[in-house]
């Protein structure tokens, strides 16, 4: 057989070639294509033949499943419709991107995957109630993917003890003329293959480490909100108080054990000392809704908090311009926690003015709640 080599640089050509491949890729063909990790090798997971093929080639029993790969993230909700919490975090940070993640899936049949594709294709994708995830960075990819528009895997297109290969003419040293075409786009941006976490419902297990190294998914296996308000003395405690609380009872747990499951709720002020407690009428504010808020301890914005930080909600415009001056980058992700206007400073006031920005915390929190709660639902 011989190999096929196309490229994707001709945009008057480009919709062409592509579906020229994908419809192959459909078909039966085996296809070499870029990732942004190493090139790979694709078959249908739907073609029995495809896949013989490919299990040959690279050296793999029945019982060892290659990697599903996905144009979009939200694809990943037809092989695992009820991830984990955790499994959806580390998806949102690093797809499109180099990591792997394994799921769990008790039960294969029941997810959607399972409507267009034989109980025998199923052991193809899943094994031990386990499937390997992968959404790629890279524009070949997606597009190729997409227009194939049937469940594909891959492995890296070398034959078993090889490299994994970074240009089209190393993977071609393998696979020339075992696959019907092959995509060249050059190199590949990175010079590892991607990262291969397995999940274990709050906890991970780096199988393989590539690109993204442990200390990078431990990062981003958490979720870090903070709020923000001048002295970290008044309003942010309150606010960081209440998220954290409500946050613990959607979620069936105490809000002490919320960072087992990689949530971490704090508080910050923009001209704050550090080490200051809460001031009294915030606490009695909290302690109404019995919630003891005798261990906060004020601490300074820093440009290391905001970075760490996935979403910070401001008392004020002002505090979020002062997020914005230390760290441009993290404007999108710093809002105000009442999307409709600042939350009213009660420091020099009395009883009234904490009942009344207490309150007022207390709705945008509920409010800000449920749209993290609902984001954090999806894929």
């Amino acid at each position: 057989m011989r190999t096929k080599v196309v490229t994707l640089e001709e945009q008057n050509r480009y919709g062409t070639v592509l579906r020229q491949v994908a419809g192959a890729l459909r078909e039966g063909a085996l296809v070499v294509f870029p990732t942004e990790t190493v090139y790979g090798v694709a078959a249908n997971a739907t073609h029995t033949g495809a896949m013989e093929r490919l299990r040959r080639l690279k050296g793999r029993a029945a019982e060892q499943v290659f990697t599903v790969h996905i144009p979009r993230r939200s694809d990943a909700d037809r092989y695992v419709a009820t991830p984990t919490p955790l499994s959806r975090r580390l998806a949102r940070k690093a797809w499109p991107g180099p990591l792997t993640i394994i799921c769990a899936v008790p039960d294969p049949s029941k997810e959607q995957i399972a409507k267009v594709i034989s109980p025998e294709q199923i052991s193809d994708i899943y094994h031990e109630s386990k499937v390997g995830l992968r959404c790629p960075a890279h524009a070949a990819a997606t597009d190729l993917l997409i227009e194939a528009d049937v469940p594909i895997v891959a492995s890296s297109a070398n034959l078993a003890g090889a490299p994994p290969p970074l240009n089209l003419r190393a993977a071609l040293r393998d696979l020339g003329g075992e696959v019907e075409f092959a995509i060249d786009c050059g190199r590949t941006r990175h010079n590892k293959s991607s990262t291969v976490v397995e999940i274990h419902d709050h906890a991970w297990t780096v199988i393989r480490e590539g690109v993204i190294d442990p200390r990078t998914v431990e990062r981003m296996a958490r979720t870090e909100i903070l709020m923000l308000c001048t002295g970290n003395s008044c309003r942010s405690p309150i606010a960081e108080y209440l998220f954290r609380n409500r946050l613990a009872e959607r979620l069936g747990t105490l809000p002490a054990d919320l960072a087992k499951q990689g949530y971490y709720i704090s508080s910050a002020g923009t001209a704050g000392f550090g080490g200051a407690s809460i001031a009294e009428l915030s606490a009695k504010e909290l302690a109404k809704r019995n919630i003891d808020s005798s261990g906060h301890r004020s601490q300074a914005l820093t440009i290391e908090l905001i970075q760490r930080s996935e979403l910070i909600f401001a008392m004020s415009y002002e505090h979020r311009r002062a997020v914005i001056d230390l760290v441009p980058s993290a404007a999108d992700r710093v809002l105000l926690l009442d999307e409709n206007g600042p939350v009213a400073d009660p420091i020099g006031g009395g009883p009234a003015e904490y009942q009344n920005s207490a309150a007022h915390i207390e709705h945008a929190v509920e409010a800000r709640l449920e749209e993290f709660i609902d984001e954090d639902r999806r894929w």
